[in-house]
């Protein structure tokens, strides 16, 4: 029997993921929202523009266990503009997008236009008026985890992005959980 606690966590907008204060910013901290259990880590993170799921453990296996290529991550991406079929097909066979300095080619990808999603919460910050022309909807499922990937991908074809929510890792599902919000799993569900 494993002593080790995993828990999944609502990152709101603006958080950082991490889970002390370095000092250097006034901005909350993972930390500031629950009491975590000493050891415990994010398993992959979201900047502080993205929200949603974020897995946290205090099991580096189970941390390596979920960063796998097959563990799929699926996001809820409001985009800039209308993607034709032309850009979903290019971001589903993989796209180019510069990494470190770097050309790197994502891997294939499940991407499908969806209707605004009506279980998420509002966004704390406006993101743009309405005169600036349409925005849309996609869920992008990935099964890798580059460094602003998404946002990279979708900028890729011509679409950038807006707002980003996390709302699957494996089949773990965001659901039920407000911004803020820990709540205790078994990671056997992944």
């Amino acid at each position: 029997m494993s002593d080790h606690q995993h828990f999944k966590f609502h990152k709101p907008f603006g958080v950082i993921s991490q889970f002390v204060h370095n000092g250097k910013r006034q901005k909350q901290v993972i930390g500031d929202f629950f009491n975590f259990p000493k050891g415990t880590m994010a398993i992959g993170r979201l900047d502080e523009n993205s929200e949603g799921l974020l897995l946290l453990t205090t099991d580096g296996m189970t941390s390596e266990k979920v960063r796998r290529q097959s563990v799929e991550k699926e996001y809820y991406v409001q985009v800039d503009g209308l993607p034709d079929a032309a850009a979903i097909q290019a971001l589903e066979s993989g796209i180019d997008i510069g990494l470190k300095g770097e050309k790197y080619t994502t891997l294939p990808c499940k991407v499908t236009a969806i209707d605004e999603p009506s279980n998420i919460p509002p966004r704390i910050k406006k993101i743009r008026d309405d005169r600036h022309g349409p925005t849309s909807w996609l869920s992008i499922t990935v099964t890798e985890g580059k460094f602003r990937q998404v946002r990279k991908m979708t900028a890729a074809v011509g679409h950038a992005t807006l707002r980003l929510i996390r709302v699957r890792i494996g089949n773990i599902r965001l659901e039920n959980l407000k911004a803020g919000d820990a709540e205790s799993i078994d990671v056997g569900e992944i």
